[in-house]
């Protein structure tokens, strides 16, 4: 099918106006209560123009673990029905999430990268679903895949001898002239795998383009860096049954070590890189 070739979908009007438009509601609410402060922590990330004056949200982080209604429709059928078979119907956890705001005129780029490269399992039926908060376009800064991508191997995300979350633009196996842009509507959703090629440009329009990415792995995936706490590592379990062994799978890894100074979102992260597409 199209996501075993390609390695991710765009798939139309998945959710309702109605279900954006709460969304959209908590989240300015969020960006309200960012107005207070003044540096990133465990649910803000700020944007470098964020002031009191004019807050600039540049993501939440964990969103469905600290607002009810994002993590009632994290854990929907809407979304389990459509991701159960792609990750093979091992059943699904969840594994994280974070809203990327890409506000107008000003949101950030981010660098490309595969997200594998930051949490290696012992296989990689891992992927992300972006749920659009708005029209994603070209202009606003959509996400932007390389096709085939997940089925080479994970390139080095290394630069000046740290973890940097970003390839390097001269890696040969990084064909940015092969790009597509997920161009979707407010309440469509993109997926791509854990092992495929994107990025996204700034957002140079005076639209925003919020979208929300959440992401998930087979149930019998166990991740090889940060070993969890076993009993909420079982609750983020959200369709299956708790599997009594891991499945290992024949697939090169990469390890995020040694992680840079300045580590916490991917935004800090990449400041590390040193040959980008964006910067």
């Amino acid at each position: 099918n199209e996501y075993n070739e390609h390695g991710f979908l765009a798939i139309p009007n998945v959710f309702p106006i109605s279900t954006i438009e709460l969304l959209r509601t908590v989240l300015d609410e969020y960006v309200e209560m960012s107005r207070e402060k003044t540096e990133n922590d465990s649910v803000f990330d700020l944007e470098p123009t964020h002031s009191f004056q004019k807050p600039q949200l540049r993501r939440l982080k964990t969103p469905a673990l600290v607002n009810e209604e994002f993590n009632r429709i994290m854990r929907s059928d809407t979304l389990m029905d459509l991701i159960d078979p792609l990750l093979g119907n091992h059943g699904v956890r969840y594994r994280n999430d974070k809203l990327n705001m890409k506000i107008a005129e000003v949101g950030s780029p981010v660098e490309w990268h595969q997200d594998i490269a930051f949490y290696p399992q012992t296989n990689d039926d891992v992927l992300a679903v972006g749920v659009a908060l708005d029209d994603c376009t070209l202009e606003n800064g959509a996400l932007q895949c390389i096709p085939g991508s997940h089925r080479s191997p994970v390139l080095n995300h290394h630069s000046n001898g740290y973890f940097a979350g970003a390839v390097n633009v001269d890696d040969p196996g990084f064909n940015f002239n092969e790009a597509v842009p997920l161009v979707v509507s407010a309440g469509s959703i993109t997926i791509h795998h854990g092992r495929c090629l994107h990025g996204s440009a700034p957002n140079t329009s005076n639209n925003p383009r919020r979208l929300w990415l959440i992401e998930y792995t087979a149930a019998d995936a166990w991740p090889l860096v940060g070993a969890p706490n076993y009993s909420d590592w079982q609750k983020q379990l959200v369709r299956g049954s708790e599997p009594t062994q891991m499945r290992v799978t024949d697939h090169d890894v990469r390890l995020p070590f040694p992680q840079p100074p300045n580590t916490g979102s991917i935004y800090e992260v990449q400041k590390q890189a040193s040959q980008t597409i964006y910067r």
